[in-house]
């Protein structure tokens, strides 16, 4: 392994260790806490989670390119020339810096998870808190939904990040911009859907999160949690991702102004 692509590896890691420490975070202050700060500002949510998503992209992005999910490194593999040798790397070091993120936010919060645990009559067993660390349906949402739901979701999220990294897109924000309307993108899938089962659409978010919540009292309500719904927010966002990338290639790459005329372009 060579010193530029250990960098990377780390790069997609602290990424996560970013995106989980504070979107957790924003998790746990939106459910532990009675009056909750976010319980009729549910929007506050969004954002946290999408300028975590901003942060991390601005630190990290010029070494790996901030994929930061796995459904977004498997969709640049498939369509945009990303190295296939590279996609379960990525993949390993992305759900290792989400597992990192999710200790620092059980550091932070486990006497407030307890406190909860306890007013509420229930156990880490039982799943009492589970929501801060990983996804879940929502009431009336079965598995099945939700696999649907997770593909809708993450094709939304790979289109959308597609546009704004074209290179042919004219309108497409500048460089330095570009992160801060990604995150306004996670955004606003969390804000419009995010309640069917808290919009997971990253398989690292959910996945490592939920690994550290096995091993630390959670058990079988994490994996495979109730209904085996473990595999759902991993399936789902990585069928997602290639529908999403191939939604754009199809419907909207072909037909740019600015990329018919490169290729059209004498050769020098």
């Amino acid at each position: 392994m060579t010193k530029q692509f250990a960098g990377e590896l780390i790069s997609e890691a602290v990424a996560l260790v970013i995106i989980i420490s504070f979107g957790d975070s924003v998790a746990a202050m939106y459910s532990l806490y009675d009056p909750s700060p976010y319980q009729h500002a549910y929007w506050g949510v969004c954002i946290a989670w999408g300028l975590a998503v901003t942060i991390a992209i601005y630190t990290t992005g010029s070494i790996s390119g901030c994929h930061a999910n796995p459904a977004v490194t498997l969709a640049l593999a498939l369509y945009r020339k990303f190295s296939w040798k590279k996609v379960l790397p990525y993949c390993l070091a992305q759900t290792i810096g989400a597992f990192i993120g999710a200790c620092i936010v059980s550091l932070l919060f486990a006497p407030v998870i307890d406190r909860f645990n306890l007013a509420n009559h229930l156990t880490r067993a039982d799943g009492g808190a589970a929501g801060v660390f990983f996804t879940h349906p929502a009431v009336g949402i079965t598995t099945l939904h939700a696999f649907g739901d997770e593909i809708v979701l993450t094709a939304f999220l790979v289109f959308g990040i597609f546009a704004i990294t074209e290179q042919y897109n004219e309108v497409a924000p500048g460089a330095n911009s570009g992160a801060l309307i990604i995150g306004f993108l996670v955004a606003v899938i969390g804000a419009s859907m995010g309640y069917l089962e808290s919009w997971a659409i990253n398989p690292a978010r959910d996945f490592g999160p939920r690994l550290f919540c096995f091993f630390t009292g959670w058990g079988s309500s994490a994996l495979p949690s109730p209904g085996s719904y473990w595999w759902v927010p991993i399936a789902g966002p990585l069928l997602g991702g290639a529908v999403g990338g191939a939604a754009y290639q199809l419907l909207i790459h072909p037909f740019l102004p600015a990329r018919k005329r490169a290729s059209s372009a004498p050769a020098n």
